[in-house]
Formats: structure tokens, C-alpha cells, sequence
């Protein structure tokens, strides 16, 4: 099974993707996980994306294709691997597509997290981090013991989680056209308990 998983900021994307690589017995491949690796690994390509990464500007999608290319044929991915945080846009999809084409492999499904964006929004501000554990907490589903040591992250102050989900936006409004027309798309609906979500995900993959 090779999946691209796909959700924006609060989506519960990474729960599911937990839930996905272990039904499937498969590894999470996340790019900025392979770019600090590489990074402190010394390799040709690591040194490069860290040039660029100490100038504070994005890696170029050669050095990022790269580093999928060669994450993949390592012996954990041959029966699958799923795909977090890449491919972002229509031309990382297509080089991802050659990469697969060169090894002799496909891509099995695209799943997209479907959450209205006003919930999106609630799930995200308010969210708190306890700063003596790091334990994060909703102040609406999942509420923080009375002795906790809050902190409003930055990221998660509304007008910052509005600005991450118009960019995702802006880079998925090409990326599931394209994943459509190829028939790969799955959407499934994120609302609702854990299980619940994840139980549609994996329906979602074993069709």
C-alpha cells in the first residue's frame, strides 16, 4: 500500500496516519522528518538542503524528490510506505509519479481529510500546551487538569490558523483536481471520534 495522505492544519492528520501505518505495517514518510535527517546525516543531498534551509528559504522540490527517491528504497518500504506532508503541489505530484514509474511501483490511493474549515478553526485556537509537560489539551473536547500551566501557542492565535489553512488551501485547489482525474482521490469525511475517522480511512483504502 502506497498512500499520500493529505489534510489541513487540524484535521487530525497525524493520528491518522498513526492508524493507516499500522493497519497496513507500512512507515510514515514525512519530508521535514528526511530533511533534518539528511541534514545531520552529511549526505550530498542533506548538504544542500541545508544551504538553503540555513538561508530560510524552501528546499527546491530536486533536492526534496531526491530524498524521496532515495528514502523509499530503503527494506522498511517495500511493502509500502505513506506519504505525509509531500507531494504539495501538481509538479512535486508529477515528479513523484516518475519516481514511483523507476522503480517499478504506484500509487495506490490519495486520502483527503474532509473537515468544515469553522471547526478547523475551533479545533486549533483552542488548543493549549501545558508548559512544564507538553501535554496538549482543548479547552472544549479535551479539557486540562486545573493545576496545568497553559500556553496559546502562536500558531494556533486564530488570525495565524486562518493564514495556514488560505495557504493550504491554495496548494491543495490544484493538487485533488489532479489526484481526481487520475482516479487515486479518496475524501473522507474527518468529523467525528478518532475511531470513527479512522474506521472510514481504512474503509476507504480497502476499497
Amino acid at each position: 500500500m502506497i498512500v499520500v495522505l493529505i489534510g489541513p492544519p487540524a484535521s487530525g492528520k497525524g493520528t491518522q496516519a498513526g492508524a493507516i501505518c499500522q493497519r497496513f505495517g507500512i512507515p510514515q514518510i514525512s519530508t521535514g522528518d528526511m530533511l533534518r535527517a539528511a541534514k545531520a546525516a552529511g549526505t550530498p543531498l542533506g548538504l544542500a538542503a541545508a544551504r538553503v534551509m540555513d538561508l530560510g528559504q524552501l528546499v527546491p522540490d530536486e533536492v526534496v524528490i531526491g530524498l524521496v527517491d532515495e528514502r523509499i528504497k530503503h527494506v522498511d518500504c517495500q511493502p509500502g510506505f505513506l506519504l505525509d506532508g509531500f507531494p504539495r503541489t501538481v509538479p512535486q505530484a508529477e515528479a513523484l509519479e516518475r519516481v514511483l514509474v523507476r522503480a517499478g511501483r504506484k500509487l495506490d490511493a490519495v486520502v483527503q481529510l474532509d473537515v468544515p474549515r469553522a471547526l478547523l478553526v475551533e479545533r486549533a485556537i483552542l488548543r493549549r500546551t501545558d508548559k512544564r509537560t507538553g501535554k496538549i489539551y482543548h479547552l472544549k473536547y479535551n479539557p486540562p487538569p486545573a493545576d496545568a500551566v497553559l500556553e496559546h501557542r502562536a500558531d494556533d492565535q486564530e488570525a495565524q490558523v486562518n493564514k495556514r489553512l488560505d495557504a493550504y488551501e491554495d496548494i491543495t485547489s490544484a493538487l485533488l483536481p489532479f489526484y481526481q482525474g487520475r482516479g487515486l482521490l479518496r475524501r473522507v469525511e474527518g468529523v467525528g471520534s478518532l475511531d470513527e475517522v479512522r474506521a472510514r480511512v481504512v474503509a476507504a483504502l480497502d476499497a
